[in-house]
C-alpha cells in the first residue's frame, strides 16, 4: 500500500516546480506545433477529399476554409508549419553539436521566432497577391 505522502509527491520535475525558461518554452512550442500540424493536416485532407468529391463538396469546403474560422485555422496552421520548420532546422544544428552555448541558443531561438513571423507573413502576402 502507498501512503498519502507517496501519492501526493510528483514523480518527476513538473512545470509547477520550475519557472519557464526561454529555451524550455520554445521546446514546448515545438511539441505543440507538431500536434497542430497533425490537426491541420486533417483540414488539408478534408479539402482534398472535397475536391475529389465533385463541385458541390468542393464548394462547401471552400466556403468553410474561406470563412473567418477557416482562415484563422489556416493561419494558425501556417504559423505552426513555419515554426516547426525553423525550429527543426535549429535542432538539426544541435544534432551535429552546434549551437549549444547559452548565448547561441538564445540567439537561434530569436532567429526561429523571426523566421516564423517573416515566412508566415510572406506566404500570406504572396498568397493574396497570387490568389486574391
Amino acid at each position: 500500500m502507498t501512503s498519502q505522502a507517496q501519492r501526493n509527491r510528483p514523480l518527476s520535475p513538473h512545470l509547477q516546480v520550475y519557472k519557464p525558461q526561454y529555451t524550455s518554452v520554445l521546446s514546448i512550442l515545438h511539441r505543440i506545433t507538431g500536434v497542430a500540424l497533425a490537426f491541420g493536416t486533417i483540414l488539408l485532407f478534408y479539402w482534398l477529399v472535397a475536391a475529389a468529391g465533385g463541385p458541390e463538396s468542393y464548394a462547401a469546403a471552400q466556403d468553410f476554409i474561406g470563412s473567418f474560422i477557416g482562415r484563422l485555422l489556416l493561419f494558425g496552421w501556417s504559423v505552426a508549419l513555419f515554426y516547426h520548420l525553423c525550429n527543426g532546422i535549429r535542432h538539426l544544428f544541435w544534432d551535429v553539436g552546434v549551437g549549444f552555448e547559452l548565448d547561441t541558443a538564445y540567439k537561434s531561438g530569436i532567429a526561429v521566432l523571426i523566421g516564423t513571423g517573416v515566412l508566415t507573413l510572406l506566404s500570406w502576402i504572396l498568397g493574396y497577391a497570387v490568389g486574391g
